[in-house]
């Protein structure tokens, strides 16, 4: 038996071969993950009903299993901040800031070669898509 957070042998198995700079889509149930997949990534469906598991969640265990350098979200054409943004803020190591992209280079990022994972979830709150950027690990 794993003894951390993460026990998921797909997203295990895709952030073990993921390195420094690998790009990891953490995606809401709204995104068009079948479609806006880059060449390199794994798919995985984690959307098992709505709002479960949240985008936070799936945050929140990623972060003990990888070291995040930076991370985006897609922005809205118009109108406030996302409340999302604020949560991912939180949950975050406070040296990562959010880039905010727009939708369709936000779409072009994901689909790059660099990204290795999307992780779909049943988040149901809009904008609540965050690509993040693996970081390197220095010897102890």
């Amino acid at each position: 038996m794993l003894a951390y957070k993460l026990i998921n042998p797909d997203i295990i198995a895709a952030l073990a071969g993921a390195g420094h700079g690998a790009k990891v889509l953490i995606a809401d149930s709204n995104y068009p993950a079948s479609t806006k997949l880059g060449p390199n990534a794994e798919l995985v469906y984690l959307n098992l009903t709505p709002g479960i598991p949240s985008a936070t969640d799936v945050l929140k265990t990623l972060l003990d299993a990888m070291d995040v350098e930076s991370a985006a979200v897609m922005k809205p054409d118009s109108g406030p901040e996302p409340g999302i943004f604020e949560e991912f803020r939180k949950v975050l190591p406070k040296k990562v800031k959010l880039e905010k992209l727009g939708r369709f280079e936000f779409y072009d990022a994901v689909k790059g070669p660099d990204t290795c994972l999307v992780i779909q979830t049943g988040e149901q709150r809009l904008y609540a898509n965050l690509l993040l950027v693996n970081g390197a690990i220095a010897p102890k």
